[in-house]
């Protein structure tokens, strides 16, 4: 329990302080802890839950149109991804999540030089909610195209957050259809949900301090973590 309720601080604190990034370490952690679909099962409660929260908390900073592009993709891509995700062996999924982490490290190194252009915003964002219901990664594509269609701060982050609510959507209705969502799947999703909820505040009371320098610091200390966890539940 102790390990939900620091995993559910951090993840909140993080993805509102970056915009994205919570959930994939969320998921690897938790991975870890038990097989990789309960992971995925737990955290996708618990995540809507957050992010829910986090387009509450910016939403004043909505944009509905650009959103909905988005919505459009990621939301069928989760629900593919989801249904692939329940029938998938676990030795696919870890691979899967040790895949996602290898992309953030090479996004990162500049190795992977993706500049998503207007036409790729539904097929990208399809592709991003497939990964985050087969691995949490989505965020790996859905950031950079995000930052394509020009959106910063909290625009991004409140952008960020309602496509996330549309694929943890999809995806629960997917993993519930495969018999993956339970009462200790929802009993554990509640404690994490309530710890995001928490970290949701802290990461909004520290936006403020994170510079430039020490935000990417971050980036670099949060993708050094999720390689490591990938790797050992691989």
């Amino acid at each position: 329990m102790g390990w939900l309720i620091l995993l559910g601080l951090f993840a909140g604190a993080l993805t509102t302080l970056a915009g994205l990034g919570g959930g994939l370490l969320m998921t690897l952690a938790l991975s870890l802890l038990w097989d990789p679909t309960r992971a995925l099962a737990v955290a996708a409660p618990a995540l809507l839950v957050g992010n829910v929260h986090r387009v509450w908390l910016y939403r004043a900073y909505i944009q509905k149109r650009l959103t909905w592009t988005f919505v459009a993709g990621a939301f069928p891509g989760a629900l593919v991804g989801g249904l692939l995700a329940v029938s998938l062996p676990e030795m696919v999924l870890r691979v899967l999540l040790v895949a996602a982490a290898g992309l953030a490290v090479a996004r990162e190194l500049e190795l992977f030089r993706w500049r998503p252009g207007p036409r790729s915003a539904v097929p990208a964002s399809f592709a991003a909610g497939a990964l985050t219901a087969t691995s949490g990664g989505g965020g790996l594509l859905l950031g950079p195209l995000l930052l394509a269609s020009g959106l910063k701060l909290e625009r991004f982050v409140v952008t960020a957050s309602l496509t996330a609510v549309s694929m943890h959507i999809a995806r629960l209705a997917a993993y519930g259809a495969g018999g993956l969502v339970n009462a200790a799947t929802l009993r554990d999703a509640a404690v994490l949900a309530g710890c995001i909820l928490a970290g949701n505040l802290l990461g909004r009371r520290g936006r403020g301090l994170l510079d430039e320098k020490r935000g990417h610091t971050l980036t670099w200390a949060v993708l050094m973590l999720c390689v490591v966890l990938s790797l050992a539940g691989l």
